[in-house]
């Protein structure tokens, strides 16, 4: 073809180009593009999905920490929510908050989990989050039986998924559409009210291949008066389009009806019942509907165009009465909130109600080849990627109001009418070069960022509203490189530029439009490790890595909570090292029973304010002496207290999940699982000591019990199994932002699935 020529005419030019690692099966070190070609005109349906690291001989070229979660090993554990699974992987600090996983928060290498703000969250290689370059929190996050495997990417290699390079790559994989017509139903029951059912069905008839996944699941969570209700249905189809191209088309929907608070206990409600929640009318609404379409074209001997348009929205309706259980009651000032008697009774409460828009085109070219002796994998591509945010602030009269208050009360009325923008342009090229044992891959990325935030509450001197504009460019640059040492062991180090915009609101003041200075959260990662599999059936990876930050932005909370507001933290140094091994005897020695070992361990060492940082201590009437403000309108007098040195919050030192397994041949199974959460601290001022508002404080080490049992029954496609998770209804804190909220009690399911 004409196109192939011209790229075979450019390749000369093409490899001096520094570029990014590619994505897809073919592009991670997997199969070569022709080969993938073959394979795909005999089947279309094998084009892959985009994937961040595909399968896992993939792993032996990739310069960087790669864990592959697979069907298989979630399977065996039942993993009931995106935390069970995220825990597996080092690196990963996931902390609870509802008891559900909701919207899990998700913290790399001592990373603030926070709203999992600092972590890149993807499906199908498209990100997800509400607003990814504007707001990349995750409100929302997709339930994980949705979903085939897990692929998490820390490293160089990440710089090809902006436009969050710092702490690393979550990407979950749908299923692919089987060959066959078929599908599974699977229903399970527990206590806390937990009710799921979860269908699939799919096949191929005349070349044109379909899937549709539901489900729909119910629970309570870790405190009273908390519990959802969610549905979920995808749809994926994919059609050939001739013998070289098909086109694969996604769409789906997610509803979420839940009882949920922001709020935490203080020190007296904790020791008093550390599982209540007096916010029994706080409740949140969430819908989402998305599309996808992805097409992909073979344009000759080693060259492949891969286009991708997506777009997404989200409805967030949370209705609440407190951000942080400081504000106990909302609003002290309003005599209906004279005090908790009145919480439920009088009290109003606050809408914060949010409409979310996002639109996405990206072309991959992808071109394969050799020259001068050397194998080149080149990849670059190109996005364009715009997204809205609608949000208002609706303060209520009474604790269930649902719509604005009288205009005559002070404390209700719309707060805030905000329209927030952006529009973003990234470029990314990549290089790989395999010579022999050794593969080195020069990256390079480039994002263009553009902000508009408008104030649409009139002010005396606009009547209109207040507007600001700005904008950011930054190029972020990563090499890696690996080496065979023999045929199942690979050395690998790389080092890439660290990259996170700040939030629109962050970036452009509410009150006068003018730029703040906040500059975006800026590192320089490094890594160095082995993986090796000296045998069938046994794998190791040991990863030493260390990230030093020129800026990182440090919340204490995205809504409230102690030190609302996000502040430029500036220098911070996080340094450890990651180990993951398995064992399987039935591969390894040959055994009909099948005993499997698996471990995950992370160590940080070293997570610490770096430079002349300060936090401040406020000791003015009604204040306790300890508690940190990053609020300038806080009461009292301010301290400002030196915290280089100390510890970042909720970055615990050990992090472990080690597992243990057997699959015997009379079709049972079992697993237990061990989870340890290492001490962290709740504040930056690393306070040992608690305060009344239950928001500073150390969060003792946990050591959570798992267990899972599941039976095939003989001659049937049919399993009936059963978990425990936190059999021992382990009490724990897990997070301290907004007050003191409790881990996940026992929950006991049984179930059955059946396939046909």
């Amino acid at each position: 073809m004409q196109l192939a020529s011209h790229a075979k005419s450019l390749r000369p030019l093409l490899l001096l180009i520094i570029l990014a690692r590619p994505t897809g099966a073919a592009a991670q070190g997997g199969p070569p593009v022709a080969d993938s070609a073959k394979a795909s005109r005999q089947n279309p349906r094998a084009l892959p999905s985009v994937e961040v690291i595909g399968r896992p001989a993939s792993l032996s070229r990739i310069p960087g920490s790669g864990t592959l979660l697979s069907n298989a090993r979630l399977w065996l554990s039942h993993v009931t929510s995106a935390g069970e699974a995220l825990r597996k992987a080092p690196g990963i600090h996931v902390r609870d908050e509802e008891g559900l996983s909701l919207r899990p928060n998700i913290g790399v290498r001592g990373l603030s989990p926070t709203r999992s703000t600092t972590v890149l969250l993807l499906e199908d290689g498209i990100p997800f989050t509400i607003a990814p370059y504007g707001d990349n929190a995750s409100y929302y996050h997709p339930p994980i039986g949705r979903f085939d495997h897990v692929e998490v990417l820390k490293g160089s290699g990440q710089i090809l998924f902006g436009p969050r390079t710092i702490g690393g790559v979550i990407n979950y994989v749908t299923p692919v559409i089987p060959t066959r017509a078929g599908g599974r139903i699977g229903l399970e029951a527990g206590n806390r009210s937990a009710l799921a059912l979860h269908a699939r069905f799919g096949g191929t008839w005349e070349g044109t291949g379909l899937l549709l996944d539901v489900s729909r699941r119910q629970g309570e969570g870790a405190r009273e008066n908390v519990g959802s209700l969610r549905s979920d249905a995808t749809l994926k189809t994919v059609v050939p389009l001739g013998r070289d191209q098909s086109l694969l088309f996604k769409a789906s929907y997610y509803a979420e009806r839940s009882r949920v608070t922001y709020s935490g206990l203080t020190e007296t409600e904790w020791a008093a019942a550390p599982r209540q929640n007096p916010f029994r009318n706080d409740s949140m609404l969430l819908d989402r509907t998305a599309a996808a379409a992805t097409h992909r074209a073979w344009l000759g001997a080693g060259v492949a165009l891969t286009t991708t348009a997506y777009a997404y929205r989200i409805g967030r309706d949370w209705w609440r009465q407190a951000s942080n259980s400081a504000e106990r009651p909302n609003d002290a000032s309003d005599p209906d909130c004279a005090g908790m008697a009145n919480l439920n009774t009088t009290c109003g409460n606050q809408g914060r109600l949010r409409d979310y828009a996002v639109t996405g085109l990206e072309p991959r070219l992808q071109l394969e080849g050799t020259s001068l002796g050397l194998t080149h994998q080149i990849e670059l591509g190109v996005r364009v990627h715009h997204e809205s945010q609608d949000r208002r602030q609706v303060n209520g009269d009474f604790p269930a109001a649902r719509t604005v208050g009288s205009a005559t009360d002070a404390n209700s009325g719309i707060v805030e009418d905000n329209l927030r923008r952006n529009t973003a342009y990234s470029g990314f090229l990549q290089h790989r070069v395999l010579a022999g044992r050794w593969s080195v891959t020069p990256g390079l990325r480039i994002e263009h960022v553009r902000y508009d935030r408008v104030n649409r509450r009139p002010v005396p001197t606009n009547p209109e509203g207040i507007r600001g504009r700005t904008s950011l460019t930054q190029l972020i640059p990563g090499i890696g490189a690996t080496f065979a040492a023999s045929a199942g062991t690979t050395f690998f180090a790389g080092m890439h530029r660290g990259f996170a915009p700040p939030r629109t609101e962050d970036l452009i003041s509410n009150s006068t439009g003018g730029i703040v200075e906040l500059d975006s959260e800026l590192s320089w990662n490094y890594e160095a490790g082995v993986r090796s599999q000296p045998a069938t059936g046994l794998s190791l990876e040991a990863t030493a890595f260390r990230m030093a930050f020129s800026n990182q932005i440090i919340p204490a909370s995205i809504a409230g909570g102690t030190g609302a507001a996000l502040t430029s933290a500036g220098r911070t140094l996080h340094q450890g090292l990651e180990l993951a091994g398995s064992l399987g005897t039935a591969s390894l020695l040959g055994w009909r029973h099948d005993l499997s070992v698996n471990v995950s361990y992370t160590w940080l060492p070293t997570v610490r304010f770096e430079g002349e940082r300060f936090s401040f201590v406020g000791q003015g009437a009604g204040d306790v002496i300890g508690k940190v403000y990053a609020d300038q309108n806080a009461a009292g007098t301010r301290q400002r207290v030196r915290v280089t040195g100390n510890r970042l919050p909720y970055a615990p030192e050990h992090l472990l999940t080690a597992s243990l397994g057997w699959v015997a041949p009379q079709g049972f199974d079992f697993s237990l699982e061990a989870v340890h959460l290492g001490q962290q601290f709740g504040d930056p001022l690393n306070t040992l000591i608690t305060v009344p508002d239950g928001q500073q404080g150390l969060l003792p080490a946990a050591t959570i019990w798992n267990l899972a049992a599941n039976y095939n029954l003989p001659g049937l496609q049919t399993a009936l199994f059963v978990t425990l998770k936190n059999a021992t209804d382990k009490l724990y804190i897990v997070d301290r932002t907004r007050g003191l909220l409790p881990g996940a009690p026992r929950l006991v399911q049984v179930g059955a699935t059946t396939s046909f």
